[in-house]
């Protein structure tokens, strides 16, 4: 589903979704159904603490309503876990390393007097692209947010499931292998091999070999700043080394998603975030691997597609929190 601006109306009252990622925090303002009437972002800086990044958000619904001269329904917020929803509490994410038990959503509703929810960023994701995206028409979806970090959202009989701890889906905390990039403070991870920064720390001993060995490659002077960005525009030019880092991290992938298939039987998995870069050059090497990996009975009835939200899935994903789509315990 397309997201669009639309011109305000005398009397809409809109939706606020704060997107809060380990790069970049977005705030905006939308009406049903997901349309965007006023939107901005900023650097989320973690090493600053979350103090600079609340004061910012709280300044941005401010500056929202008097551009836009809208009341405002309810806020939803979206972000990695691990969290407590219930409690709106923020625990400490690996790609919030400063914000220890951050409680968002009593400060956002002191502030406002509107209600507030908090939401693991990939399971309110997974209802976005199921409602509105790529999800549509299935009944057992898993949704993998590759972004900063990975995690997954998971639609079981066509309902979210989090598990006795609201804590189903963190498939970037399983190790495959015993050494390799860390992600989630765990050598070998999935998110160390399959998310933006795994992908970043991949890559710098990917190129520091090749430099030993005598490869060029432009990403040699990229070092040690290296980003996923960085190295879709090497792939693009023809970068061989680029070319070899994009494919192993969709093999690592496809084994994150030989395990999702063999425990789930999902018939559809949404991917996001670096899929959305990278396309058929990730996800190809990811499908085949999976394939060798899975059952095959169980592979065969799983598509793996592009989150169709595309770069808006983080929009999209606040505003559904608040939209009240996230309340099924």
């Amino acid at each position: 589903m397309d997201i669009h601006v639309q011109q305000k109306t005398n009397t809409t009252r809109v939706l606020v979704g704060v997107d809060i990622g380990g790069t970049k925090t977005a705030v905006v303002f939308c009406n049903e159904p997901l349309n965007i009437l006023w939107r901005r972002e900023f650097p989320t800086r973690p090493e600053s603490g979350p103090d600079h990044a609340i004061e910012k958000i709280l300044h941005l619904i401010y500056q929202g309503q008097a551009e836009t001269g809208y009341g405002i329904h309810s806020i939803g917020v979206s972000c990695g876990g691990p969290l407590d929803r219930h409690h709106g509490i923020i625990q400490r994410p690996p790609n919030l390393w400063t914000w220890d038990d951050v409680p968002i959503k009593a400060l956002l509703e002191e502030e406002f007097a509107i209600p507030c929810a908090l939401e693991n960023d990939a399971n309110a994701g997974a209802i976005a692209e199921h409602r509105f995206g790529a999800g549509r028409g299935s009944r057992h979806m898993v949704f993998l947010t590759l972004g900063t970090g990975l995690g997954a959202g998971l639609i079981l009989n066509g309902q979210i499931f989090r598990g006795a701890s609201s804590l189903a889906g963190e498939i970037g905390h399983v190790r495959l292998t015993e050494t390799g990039p860390n992600g989630y403070d765990k050598a070998g991870s999935v998110e160390g091999w399959a998310s933006g920064a795994g992908m970043a720390l991949h890559a710098a001993e990917t190129i520091r070999a090749a430099i030993a060995n005598g490869e060029p490659t432009i990403l040699a002077d990229r070092r040690p700043d290296i980003s996923a960005r960085d190295i879709g525009a090497a792939m693009a030019e023809g970068d061989k080394v680029a070319a070899r880092i994009v494919q192993e991290t969709g093999r690592r992938l496809g084994e994150a998603l030989a395990l999702l298939v063999d425990i789930l039987n999902p018939e559809r998995i949404v991917v996001g975030g670096l899929a959305l870069r990278f396309g058929d050059y990730l996800l190809e090497p990811a499908r085949k691997r999976m394939q060798e990996e899975a059952l095959p009975t169980a592979a065969a009835a799983c598509s793996v597609v592009p989150a169709a939200l595309g770069e808006q899935i983080g929009d999209a994903a606040a505003i559904c929190i608040a939209m009240g789509l996230l309340n099924v315990d």
